[in-house]
This record gives structure tokens, C-alpha cells and sequence, in this order.
């Protein structure tokens, strides 16, 4: 696997958890409390940070856990590009 940014995993896990529980990205933004905007810039890999909190807040948008939502090769350490 290539190496990622955080902000990229967090992007990709959420493309496929949406598609997995047949979500919009609409109803994912409603449940979680998350802006358009915001929601937006982060689905699209265009953050350059993505904060803890926004990723709890997805995952219980979600209906998983914190943990759930990270159980995912995408956030194994070799993967990541912390630059």
C-alpha cells in the first residue's frame, strides 16, 4: 500500500463506510453535526489537519464506534505519510 496522509485514510474510510451503510453524505452531515463545508473539504482530501474530535463525531454520525471507525488497514503506521 502506497503511503497516505491521516487526512487521506480518514477520507477513504469514510468513502467506503458511506457506500457500506448506504449513506449520503448528506444524512452522514445531518447525524453528525458536521458542516457542508467542512464535510466537503474532508471527503475530497483538500484538509490539510483533521481533528480528532471531527473524526468521533463522523464515526458516531455513522452509528460505530471511534474504534470501529479506525479498524481499518488504512491506519496501520507503516502506511502513513506524516509530512
Amino acid at each position: 500500500m502506497e503511503h497516505i496522509s491521516l487526512c487521506s485514510a480518514v477520507a477513504r474510510r469514510l468513502k467506503k463506510l458511506l457506500v457500506e451503510k448506504n449513506m449520503s453524505l448528506y444524512r452522514l452531515e445531518q447525524n453528525a453535526g458536521i458542516e457542508h463545508g467542512a464535510m466537503y473539504y474532508l471527503i475530497n482530501e483538500k484538509n490539510k489537519n483533521v481533528h480528532l474530535k471531527t473524526v468521533y463525531q463522523i464515526a458516531k454520525g455513522l452509528g460505530i464506534s471511534f474504534k470501529e471507525f479506525v479498524d481499518d488497514e488504512l491506519f496501520d503506521d507503516k502506511n502513513f505519510d506524516l509530512k
